[in-house]
């Protein structure tokens, strides 16, 4: 339709055009007259040919034809020109053979401006093309460098939360880590102070627990911010979200706290909710900026890492803080325990002695106490295992070591063991080999280790079984194995054997009771000696084997001379007088009597104070006192001895139920000379004081000579 009405319009116009020719020439007629009639009728098929093409151009010099042949064209008579004769012929042919030249060249000059005009629109779409791909690939460039930057402070950002993150992992304080974080906070975020508050969860308050850029006089304003406070954290507290103030002097509901803000030099402040990974609020992370300032998207999103950053610190250090307080409560319950459990032992053990010191008993009653002192012993034993894993557990164990014969110590576990394998009527075989074995060993350590590995051979096979003790030298190491018949281990209990708490069979007809806790006790001691152990069994009833390797030192050197044989117990000295102070009668009074019997002159008192009078009245040369008592105890008591003239020289002896190392520790400050941890072996005490009275004795000989 479109080309149609074009079409039209060509012919229109080549019509009006051949008109203006007619016209053009019909004023120029006065003076051409009837000369050249078709001399402007060119110019219309030249226009007709250049607007319309052929068909145009054909009808413009057919209609200026007709039209000026019969305006302009005088002949002899009223013929047509074409019939007026030979110049009327010659006349027309010129016409039409110039108007075909004209519209020839016309067509051809028309088809070079349409292609001139095609490719010039064609170049300029090319050139616009080619802007907007340069302008294209500006913007990816751009976009591309925006990216390159966008993602270099993203990396830059994560590298600094990765070395926070691994500070924070570092630390053990909660204000320094905050401080940290902080610090972190304000250089990510570009602002000028801030603060990290912590969540009173019982009072609904946050406190201030680390800060920067703040006076005395804003600290203390903000000392408690609640929910019903219009600041930026009690609104972020009650909404639970986070709270940015662009400015705070256009902020209406911040107006009461704006004095405040203008005194500490801030326009703009953010609060962001620390929330624990349970949904449980923690705390606030708070920036405050000196301008007017709202922190952009990808700022926040970096905060948001930040904030679970810190809120992730605080769980841990709360999570922390809650092991070491059931820690400390764990200790304080098994020194307690202890205590308690020792206390009631020490008279039974008192009075075992009294009883053997008493000379010959019937049948019976001897059997009664062989009994008593088995049970008080395994209970002994109970509580010294469970103190050492406690010890051992927090890395309070010290190891004396000194160069020993292995065979002595072994010597020491056997006699150790010797009553739980006679009582049960098993055969024990030991081997050692020819020559001596030494090892670099703490010798009470190392005796308790193979004490316990015979005890569990005892306890777990059957009666009138068989126990073999046995030591090979395996290269540089020395291999010790404790061997038995009796119920063995099964496969699957094989790894957890040394576990704490870890029971091979727990059937009541198989119990033979215990804490599971004397193998843990072994490995750990041996591998504080450098050695290790290792559990073998076929399986359940096939008994079981314990290995134990020790390095041998590279100096294979005998330790200096031999030990001597102890000397003789020195008789107790003439009215040798002994001050027994205990809150437990029985504990007092037992181990009064079994002194007595050593013939030692004894007194007892049963609490601080009544014990100190005693002192400053009997002048006792050795006191046993215990630490726990009423009225005043015994640390108070030794330092009050302590300071009396008479009392410098008395051997001050701590008899207590608390034994671990801080207690000792105590004593030592206290003024005490010896430490004994109760129920007190008697004829460890024995010799104890029988050394001292022996010492007395050579000084008060020194003396006179």
């Amino acid at each position: 339709m479109q080309e149609r009405r074009r079409l039209l319009v060509s012919y229109v116009a080549a019509v009006a055009a051949t008109g203006a020719a007619l016209f053009v020439r019909w004023l120029l007629n006065p003076l051409l007259e009837h000369r050249l009639p078709f001399i402007t009728l060119y110019g219309a098929v030249a226009l007709a040919v250049w607007y319309g093409g052929w068909g145009p151009a054909v009808l413009a010099t057919l209609l200026g034809y007709l039209a000026a042949d019969l305006a302009f064209v005088e002949t002899e008579s009223d013929s047509p020109l074409w019939l007026s004769g030979p110049g009327g012929i010659a006349g027309l042919v010129v016409y039409f053979l110039s108007s075909l030249i004209v519209i020839a060249l016309g067509s051809r000059m028309r088809t070079a401006e349409r292609r001139f005009e095609t490719a010039a629109l064609e170049a300029l779409a090319r050139q616009r093309q080619l802007e907007n791909e340069m302008a294209e690939r500006s913007r990816a460039d751009q976009a591309l460098r925006d990216n390159e930057a966008r993602l270099a402070a993203e990396a830059d950002a994560l590298a600094r939360l990765n070395d926070l993150s691994s500070r924070l992992w570092r630390m053990r304080s909660l204000r320094e880590g905050l401080d940290e974080m902080l610090a972190a906070t304000i250089e990510l975020l570009g602002a000028d102070m801030g603060n990290v508050q912590i969540l009173d969860a019982e009072r609904k308050v946050l406190t201030i627990a680390a800060h920067r850029g703040f006076k005395p006089d804003f600290l203390d304003f903000f000392r408690e911010v609640s929910t019903k406070d219009d600041s930026a954290c009690g609104r972020a507290l009650r909404s639970g979200a986070r709270m940015v103030i662009e400015d705070v002097e256009a902020d209406a509901p911040f107006a009461p706290l704006r004095p405040i803000a203008r005194a500490a030099g801030y326009r703009a402040v953010q609060s962001t909710p620390l929330i624990g990974r349970d949904g449980t609020p923690l705390g606030m992370l708070s920036t405050h900026f000196r301008s007017p300032h709202r922190p952009g998207e990808q700022d926040l999103r970096r905060l948001d890492l930040y904030v679970r950053q810190a809120a992730d610190f605080i769980e841990r250090c709360r999570t922390d803080e809650a092991l070491r307080r059931a820690d400390r409560q764990k200790d304080e319950f098994l020194a307690t325990l202890a205590h308690e459990l020792r206390n009631p032992l020490a008279p039974v053990r008192n009075a075992i002695q009294i009883l053997r010191l008493k000379g010959p008993l019937s049948p019976d009653v001897q059997w009664a106490r062989d009994v008593i002192d088995r049970q008080m012993q395994q209970m002994t034993r109970l509580i010294d295992d469970l103190m050492d894993l406690s010890r051992i557990t927090r890395n309070r164990i010290e190891l004396r070591k000194e160069r020993v014969d292995l065979a002595r110590v072994l010597h020491g576990a056997v006699e150790t063991s010797r009553p739980l394998v006679d009582a049960s009527g098993h055969e024990l075989s030991v081997v050692l080999p020819p020559e001596p074995v030494y090892v670099d060993a703490d010798p009470a350590r190392l005796a308790q280790v193979f004490a316990n590995l015979l005890n569990n051979a005892a306890k777990y096979s059957e009666p009138n079984g068989r126990i073999a003790l046995t030591v090979d030298r395996q290269g540089s190491d020395i291999a010790v194995s404790v061997r038995d018949g009796g119920i063995g281990i099964p496969e699957e209990m094989l790894p957890r054997i040394f576990d704490p708490f870890s029971q091979v069979n727990q059937s009541l007809e198989r119990c033979q009771g215990g804490l599971g806790i004397g193998l843990t006790l072994v490995k750990r001691l041996v591998e504080m000696h450098g050695g290790s152990v290792a559990a073998h069994s076929a399986g359940t009833g096939k008994g079981s084997e314990f290995v134990v390797r020790l390095p041998i030192p590279i100096a294979l050197a005998a330790p200096g001379s031999p030990a001597t044989p102890d000397e003789p117990v020195a008789e107790a000295p003439a009215r040798w007088r002994l001050l027994v102070i205990d809150d437990n009668n029985d504990a007092a009074t037992s181990l009064g009597m079994m002194l007595s019997t050593l013939g030692y002159e004894t007194r007892t008192a049963y609490d601080g104070l009544a014990g100190l009078e005693a002192a400053a009245e009997f002048r006792p040369d050795v006191v046993l006192l215990d630490i726990g008592m009423p009225m005043m105890n015994g640390y108070d008591v030794a330092r009050r001895i302590r300071e009396q003239p008479w009392g410098k020289e008395i051997v001050l002896i701590a008899v207590t139920g608390w034994g671990q190392t801080e207690h000792r520790q105590r004593t030592s400050e206290a003024g005490f000379d010896h430490h004994l941890v109760k129920p007190v072996d008697p004829a460890a005490l024995a010799k104890l004081i029988a050394s001292l009275a022996a010492e007395h004795v050579r000084q008060l000989t020194g003396r006179f000579t």
